[in-house]
This record gives C-alpha cells, structure tokens and sequence, in this order.
C-alpha cells in the first residue's frame, strides 16, 4: 500500500508528498503536526511578503508602524530607569522591515541607540539573508530559538509571530470532545479532516464553561504559543524588560474554526498544496495573557487601532504629508487607514504588553487595567 502511494506521488509537491506517506504510514495526524511541518517548510521556500507573495504585514504598509513600535520602546526603556545593555528581540522579523524601521527611529534617542543590540530569532536561511540585506547597516545577531538569546534586559517585539505557530483542534462530538485529525485518501490524493479520542486530559486546557458546547464546536489550543509566552515572560522577570505582541486575534478565549490558509492574498484551501501557502490561526489573547501573568504585569490587550492612534500616528501621518506630493499623500492616507481602521486591521489586530513587576510602568498606547475592554471571539 505505502509503495503504491509513493508511486503515485512522485513528482508532486514534496511537503504534500511528505506528509500524505507518513499518514498512509501511521495514520491521522493532528493539525499542529500537519501545520508545523506546512508553515517550516513554507518560510523556507516560498515569498510570503508583499505584493508579490501572499499577504502583507503592517511593517510592509507603512514605515508609520515601526516609528510608533520604535517610539514605545524608547519611552518603555525611559520608565524603566534607562537600563544599559538592552537587548531588542525581534521574533519572526520576516524580511527585517519593522527592525530597520525601528532602529532608524530610536537613532533620534541617542541615548538608547547606544545601549541597545539587535537580536533576530528566525529559523528560516532563505529569510535570514533577506534581513542581512534589509539591515545591512545594522549588527545583529540571529539565533534559531529565544533561549539562545544572551541573558540581560530585554525588550522583544513579535508582530504577527504567534499566529503562524501550531495549533491544536478539539471538536465536539456525538460522544464527547474528540481531536480534530488529518487523513489522507489515497485514491483521490486528497487531505481531508477527521476526528480521534483524545490522549490528554481536557481538564485545565478548556474553560469549564466550552465543556457542554454543542455538537460541532471547535475549540483551539496552542501549547506552542503558550511555551515561547512563558519563556519570555519569565525572561523578564528574571533581567527586566518589556515585550509587545501584535497579531490578529480574539481577546479572550472563544470557540470556532480560526485555521486559514492564504495564497496570492487571497483565502486558499488548508488541505491543499501544503508547503506552498501560509497557514495561520488567530491568537487567543486571553490564553497567553493567564500564562504571561503569572510572571510579568500585562498590559492589553486593546485593539491595533487604539494603541496606535494612542501613540500619535495619526499626527505623524499630518507630518509626513505635509511634506509629501498629492500622490504620496495619497498613499500615506490609505496606509493609515488600513492600520487603525476598525474594518481593516484596526480592529481584529490586537495588542499586548507584557512589563516588569519589579519596575512597574504604565506603557503608552494602553489604558490602566481598571479601564480595559474586552472582545469575545464568537464562531
């Protein structure tokens, strides 16, 4: 049986080919297996960014973006005492954009340019030789994991990181909560979806509330977020520091089906040619906010818009226009837009800070926690 696959699949696309042997092999596997190997493969080989790949991150729309996170950080930094020896953490840094935006901003702080190091976390070779170009002009340091970062206070920005790790699917069924699995069908060459009993205990992993949900709900989880989250806090518990998340998300726990796929900016099938689209999932906010503070002070999460618009980008945008053509200001208009606008990035983007206990600060952009509103993600 598995030859005959092999045979059939010979010439395919490798990944599909890859994955649809070891499923023949030793059956379903579960989405986080199906995505991790999908997503590694994909920033390996494929061009994700710009108008020429699949999608576009807020750093490619605007340099407006960076100014804002680089201005946060400088005045984080200015909160904290003004500690030496920073080190910038970027997770993720896709072609380095939002990095070299961030660092020509913070030049107009000398004081903190010269305290500061750039530390890239990327397991990709094709995109690290992009953010080598991209910040030619900049020292960095890239490792493949956060734990290789050298100890020391830390700021780390990760901006649309945490939705391209995997995740794990729990679906309600007829006897209960099973996981949500990945078959294979030989005969039509085609993935499709399946179910298994679960081999871990719900207990703990699902708000108490989802357990009788009904028949057909999905419920997601995702250990691998909640692992790097509870590294970087306690990173910053341990030396000081601060983190900003920005991604697209709900803020607080919720059932539905968040697994996509996107192919030449526009949505794609999950199940077919793995390896050459990007899949992602939302970010459940409220999950990675329990972890994180059990260590580090959180702040958020408030939607895109209102932290942006509360760091003064809009101002920034009149400046820039005031030196612009029609045509750049124009462009200048339409990128604001899709930053903060509610029916484009402005709402479903959200955004996290994660502070220090030791030094408490107030981080820009966010309201005080008595005065924080939460979304709830519905199906």
């Amino acid at each position: 049986m598995q030859e005959n696959v092999k045979q059939k699949l010979k010439g395919k696309n490798p990944v599909h080919e890859e994955i649809a042997a070891e499923i023949t092999a030793r059956g379903p596997i579960t989405v986080a297996e199906y995505m991790e190997r999908a997503v590694s493969a994909y920033y390996k080989t494929q061009e994700p960014f710009g108008v020429r790949g699949d999608f576009t991150t807020a750093p490619e729309i605007s340099q407006m973006f960076g100014e804002m996170v680089g201005a946060w950080l400088v005045d984080a930094w200015m909160q904290m005492g003004r500690p030496g020896n920073v080190k910038l953490v970027e997770l993720g840094p896709g072609k380095g954009t939002l990095a070299a935006d961030i660092m020509r901003t913070v030049s107009n702080w000398p004081d903190f340019k010269n305290v500061v190091t750039l530390h890239l976390v990327e397991t990709s070779p094709r995109l690290k030789g992009l953010q080598a170009l991209t910040l030619k002009n900049v020292s960095v340091g890239w490792y493949d994991s956060f734990d290789e970062v050298p100890e020391g206070v830390c700021f780390v920005v990760a901006n649309e990181f945490f939705d391209a790790l995997p995740i794990h699917q729990l679906k309600k069924t007829k006897d209960g909560w099973c996981e949500r699995r990945i078959g294979y069908d030989a005969e039509h060459d085609v993935f499709f979806f399946t179910t298994a009993p679960l081999d871990f205990k719900l207990e703990g992993m699902m708000p108490e509330d989802f357990m009788a949900a009904p028949e057909g709900s999905i419920f997601e989880i995702s250990p691998a977020s909640l692992e790097v989250m509870q590294r970087v806090s306690e990173r910053i518990a341990r030396h000081g520091g601060a983190a900003l998340i920005l991604d697209y998300g709900h803020a607080e726990a919720g059932l539905g089906d968040t697994l996509q796929a996107v192919a030449h900016h526009k949505y794609a099938d999950v199940l077919e040619d793995p390896g050459l689209r990007d899949i992602t999932a939302h970010v459940d906010f409220g999950t990675l906010k329990a972890v994180a503070s059990q260590r580090a002070v959180v702040s958020g999460p408030v939607t895109q818009g209102e932290f942006l618009i509360g760091l003064g980008i809009e101002a920034r945008a009149q400046s820039l226009c005031k030196k612009a053509t029609d045509e750049q200001r124009e462009d200048i208009t339409t990128a604001l837009c899709r930053l903060v606008a509610p029916k484009e990035m402005g709402r479903l983007f959200k955004v996290m800070a994660l502070t220090s206990r030791e030094k408490p600060i107030q981080p820009a952009g966010f309201v005080p926690a008595a005065g924080e509103q939460h979304e709830t993600h519905h199906d």
